[in-house]
């Protein structure tokens, strides 16, 4: 059966690797945090039918050579913590991305265990990396970061910096909370230290910030984070310097006043105006059929809600993350009662 299109995933590639390409100009280096998946994208191939899952990727191999650095969370590793795609544990999904990287002919061989104090786990990880030829770095817990500027500003200092050649930089991660945002502003703070002038600005897919709050895509976003407990908020700075309504992660917008603080301490340059200005994102751009992609949204809705109980009973899940999708579904009008109706016929994904 061939599935319907809402999503243009060519016209998406072409306008965002522009925006990118635009947004490094004026830069000698410029630092790109990738929000999701790298490699495999299953969650926005499913919100928004016809994009590839492989985009990201694929843009980011266009725009000629690169470094790659990738974040890994000392307490997730400790953990155990499960990730939902693949259905792997935080370890072997770190193994997975480094190897699918490498698939595609990038180089993944700088990896940064990020808010380390003294995890056994992490230690283990890291020797299992370096045979395998990766470089590993320890960026250490930073108690304070980033609430109060003056000293986050000396905690990134004291960051082991991360040597790399390349002009463009990307961040990415197994996860949410891997500690990107932390080692781009630490690379920043010494590239300037160094007299080298870098930019930094977060690559982004969801939420998609032009959307309205309870657009069931951001709706399936929320339930696709209902573990970390994300939220969606208006950008209040940017609808205080524009004028114009944006969506946002309910975490960037309370840190912004005091990242933007710390980015400009570290360049000496007014930074940016809004968490949404920070953020690359044509996705809304590139949706050649919206109902379709709604429909598809509140799928997904559905599906996060299944898998949490699923977890639940597996002793995997917790109370408050199906909660949290109830919650969701409330907002996009779908009841939990429907669930008792579905079947894998349906929702043919679940397992994946």
């Amino acid at each position: 059966m061939v599935q319907s299109i809402g999503f243009d995933s060519f016209k998406y590639t072409r306008l965002q690797k522009d925006a990118i390409l635009k947004r490094m100009q004026g830069y000698k280096r410029f630092y790109l945090e990738c929000g999701g998946k790298l490699c495999y994208d299953l969650h926005a191939s499913r919100v928004l039918p016809g994009y590839k899952a492989t985009a990201k990727v694929n843009l980011i191999r266009s725009l000629n050579k690169c470094d790659i650095i990738y974040c890994i969370n000392a307490r997730d590793l400790e953990s155990k913590k499960l990730l939902p795609d693949f259905r792997l544990s935080y370890e072997q999904q770190i193994l997975k991305d480094l190897a699918d990287i490498k698939s595609f002919g990038l180089k993944a061989n700088k990896v940064v265990i990020t808010r380390y104090s003294g995890e056994l786990h992490a230690l283990h990880c890291k020797r299992i990396l370096e045979k395998k030829g990766i470089n590993v770095y320890i960026h250490k817990e930073m108690h304070g970061y980033p609430h109060n500027p003056i000293k986050s500003l000396q905690l990134l200092r004291s960051q082991p910096y991360i040597p790399v050649k390349a002009r463009l930089i990307v961040m990415t991660g197994a996860a949410g909370g891997s500690g990107k945002m932390a080692v781009a502003l630490s690379q920043l703070y010494h590239e300037y230290r160094k007299g080298l002038e870098a930019g930094f600005a977060k690559y982004e897919t969801f939420p998609i910030w032009n959307l309205p709050i309870a657009h069931p895509i951001n709706l399936a976003y929320e339930a696709a984070t209902a573990d970390l407990h994300d939220s969606l908020s208006i950008d209040k700075f940017h609808l205080r310097k524009y004028g114009i309504k944006s969506v946002n992660y309910n975490r960037d917008i309370q840190n912004f006043a005091v990242l933007k603080k710390l980015i400009e301490l570290i360049s000496g340059k007014i930074g940016y105006n809004s968490p949404t200005d920070m953020g690359i994102n044509m996705a809304k751009e590139s949706i050649v059929d919206e109902a379709i992609c709604i429909s598809a949204s509140r799928e997904e809705v559905l599906r996060r809600y299944i898998r949490s109980i699923q977890d639940y009973s597996n002793g995997r899940g917790s109370p408050s993350t199906i909660k949290r999708i109830e919650e969701i579904m409330h907002k996009a009008n779908i009841s939990p009662v429907l669930v008792k109706n579905l079947t894998r016929v349906h929702f043919p994904n679940v397992k994946n």
